[in-house]
């Protein structure tokens, strides 16, 4: 495995209303596209850790992009910049900037909710990829939200030991734009029966072992048409730095017979 490489330079590319947005990218070959979590950035989520570039080392081009209100991409506070959907019409904008027609998809919590709805919305990756996340954060996210949007309005306030502590602290850890983070949270619904039976690619899940934010991710995997269930070891906020997650990726990818 090539050495860690703690950053990589940010290019920039115009969405259709306007906002600025950023991605990063490694190695050469067949395309990924990973999208990164509430509140982080696509450094934070797969290249702090080394995901990306175990993937890249095996012949892969790692896209990774920085959604709108995070990372080094735009940050409106206008409500008129966040609206339904927008993370998967941005994704379907940023394949179209790039010329990609063949690639593969996955994301992380809320990257692996943008993915499920870019897919239910047509887009065809060759496979995907649904890490931290299970059907519950998929189908019940009217929940999540709140609890979110409560963290946000409670920033100032809330004492350690709150449910909403971690998430602030946090926000706090990414230097979270918290007016446009409430704009884009109001910006998802629940996901549709529709958009899971769309997955008929090949579809890994895998999820942390004590990662239970967003409900069963073993009981997504067997929703999907064509799912795998994997489990590799941590937390929500704690699987994201283990290196299984990367293998257990780099592995799905590589296998393309599966």
């Amino acid at each position: 495995m090539p050495p860690l490489q703690p950053a990589f330079q940010a290019q920039r590319w115009t969405a259709s209303d306007g906002v600025e947005l950023a991605w990063r990218e490694t190695g050469a070959g067949r395309a990924v596209i990973l999208l990164h979590g509430l509140f982080s950035d696509s450094e934070m989520n797969w290249t702090k850790f080394g995901h990306a570039d175990r993937i890249a080392h095996e012949g892969f081009r790692v896209i990774m992009p920085d959604l709108r209100g995070h990372g080094a991409s735009g940050k409106p506070h206008e409500a008129a910049h966040y609206p339904r959907g927008i993370l998967a019409r941005d994704l379907r904008e940023m394949v179209a900037h790039l010329g990609l027609s063949e690639f593969d998809l996955g994301g992380f919590s809320l990257g692996a909710r943008t993915v499920v709805e870019a897919v239910g919305e047509g887009m065809r990756p060759g496979k995907a990829v649904l890490a931290g996340m299970g059907l519950q954060g998929l189908k019940g996210w009217a929940r999540r939200k709140t609890f979110f949007l409560e963290a946000i309005e409670q920033f100032e306030t809330t004492p350690r030991g709150d449910p909403h502590w971690l998430a602030i602290q946090f926000m706090r850890t990414m230097n979270v734009d918290r007016a446009a983070a409430a704009h884009l949270l109001e910006s998802f619904c629940d996901a549709e029966d529709e958009w899971l039976s769309a997955f008929t690619m090949p579809t890994l899940v895998v999820c942390g072992s004590e990662d239970e934010d967003n409900g069963s991710a073993e009981e997504l995997a067997q929703t999907l048409p064509d799912g795998t269930y994997r489990s590799v070891p941590g937390t929500h906020m704690s699987s994201v730095t283990k290196p299984e997650l990367g293998e257990e990726i780099t592995r799905f990818l590589m296998a393309r017979d599966a």
